[in-house]
């Protein structure tokens, strides 16, 4: 019998409806046949090929990398009052009840965790997980082992509260483990070990999958550093993205708890407005601390943006405006489209004179119609943008939306050059963050 091999005799059958995947391992019926509960596991005997025992089984280690289903990379044994490591790779066969090694003698090694390692009792059982099928974070009650691609590998979590309770309580019911629900593995990311993140690439795959929106509330969900930990698998410009989504004390409380140089990059990929609006809210301090490592150029960007009050147009609009020249083609404006892409700026180009002044904008409709060697300056005429000065107060902004009906307002200062402009968006959170703070007067249906 090679290391792979679990047998099926004395393993508890686990008949059930499988969350997840349809494609997932779980759904294969030699898989269900051969799980073993790493719980259940805990405790008992290790024993050499003749049935010797070596001692008990305290952890199991497994290693990530690029495989979707970690494999068990080893077995952190009591023997006597030392606690051993030995190789996977000796591992004979295993049951609920005892774990065979292949070999009578036994080099016991003292465990040192190494890189990219996990214990599975200490690290991932009883600790936050996230269930991106699901979209939900859940706590693993259990997890269980099977033999796959010729390994013996993690396959599945079981996040079921009577496995808590078998956990808890000694006796028969530890023995006998009758998972509700067990999620596939591949649907999972497990956030933290014992030293740090556990970065895995299935890990990182499912998440890439969600939107911002699912993200931000998988982060809220979680505590402390395991919000980090989530953050730290997710792609920088996802990981924006799902900050720029999440309420804002939720997010004031992740920036406090991440580092300042995490902190600047995540905050360098989100709009200048929600950067500043993140920034405005901490103390000066902590402010400067993240400040100091970012590129200069923003730093003084969102310094100026921070320095205006968030009751005026100054304080809740976004520096993300493509400018151009009257002189410039039609290609070289939509040149600068196609290139800012990724930026919530697709609506058109913001079209100053030789002096830099306001004269239009011009909307991603018109460019695409004119021909490409038109200049900008044939395409200049009504109905001309609405441009509000930095200090222009919110209710008055709110009035411009409302004769303009566009999609934005250009801000400019006492010299008409274009800074930055508001999007419907942005002057609904500002609304709404206010109101939060302030209440509405009664009937008034203005801020009090």
């Amino acid at each position: 019998m090679t290391r792979a091999q679990i047998p099926a005799s004395g393993i508890n059958t686990v008949a059930r409806k499988i969350v997840g995947r349809r494609d997932s391992v779980l759904a294969r019926k030699n898989i269900r046949e051969s799980l073993v509960s790493v719980a259940g596991l805990i405790g008992r005997p290790v024993k050499d090929l003749d049935g010797r025992d070596i001692g008990k089984l305290v952890d199991v280690v497994v290693r990530h990398g690029e495989e979707t289903y970690p494999p068990v990379s080893g077995l952190i044994v009591k023997v006597g009052n030392r606690k051993s490591f030995i190789n996977g790779a000796r591992i004979s066969s295993l049951n609920k009840d005892e774990i065979r090694l292949s070999s009578t003698k036994i080099n016991l090694e003292d465990f040192k965790r190494r890189e990219g390692e996990s214990l599975l009792d200490a690290d991932v059982i009883d600790h936050q997980i996230v269930d991106v099928d699901g979209l939900r974070v859940v706590r693993s009650s259990d997890l269980y082992l099977a033999p796959f691609d010729r390994e013996i590998r993690v396959v599945g979590v079981d996040i079921s509260f009577v496995s808590f309770l078998r956990r808890i309580f000694p006796g028969s019911i530890r023995r006998t483990p009758t998972p509700e629900h067990v999620v596939d593995w591949a649907t999972v990311a497990s956030l933290a070990d014992g030293s740090g993140v556990v970065r895995t690439s299935g890990s990182r795959a499912v998440l890439s999958q969600l939107r911002p929106a699912d993200l931000a509330d998988l982060i809220e969900d979680l505590a402390g550093r395991e919000q980090g930990a989530l953050i730290e698998l997710l792609d920088p410009e996802l990981a924006a993205d799902a900050l720029e989504e999440m309420e804002e004390e939720e997010l004031q409380g992740l920036i406090r708890g991440l580092t300042s140089e995490r902190s600047a990059d995540l905050l360098a990929r989100m709009e200048p407005d929600e950067s500043a609006e993140v920034l405005r809210d901490l103390d000066e301090e902590h402010r400067e601390s993240i400040l100091g490592v970012m590129d200069s150029a923003l730093a003084g960007q969102l310094r100026k943006l921070v320095s205006f009050d968030e009751t005026l147009a100054g304080g809740i609009m976004t520096t993300h405006i493509l400018i151009v020249r009257e002189n410039d083609t039609v290609a070289s404006a939509l040149k600068l489209l196609v290139s800012n892409r990724e930026r919530d700026i697709s609506d058109g180009v913001v079209v100053v004179d030789s002096r830099g002044k306001l004269v239009d904008h011009i909307q991603v409709i018109e460019l695409v119609a004119a021909k490409s060697t038109a200049l900008l300056s044939t395409l200049i005429g009504p109905p001309y943008p609405t441009a509000i000065q930095l200090d222009t107060p919110l209710d008055e902004v709110v009035e411009e939306f409302s004769n303009n009906r566009g999609s934005s307002v250009i801000v400019v200062d006492d010299k008409n050059k274009p800074v930055g402009r508001i999007l419907a968006d942005d002057l609904v959170d500002a609304l709404a963050s206010l109101s939060e703070r302030r209440g509405f007067s009664p009937g008034s249906g203005s801020l009090s």
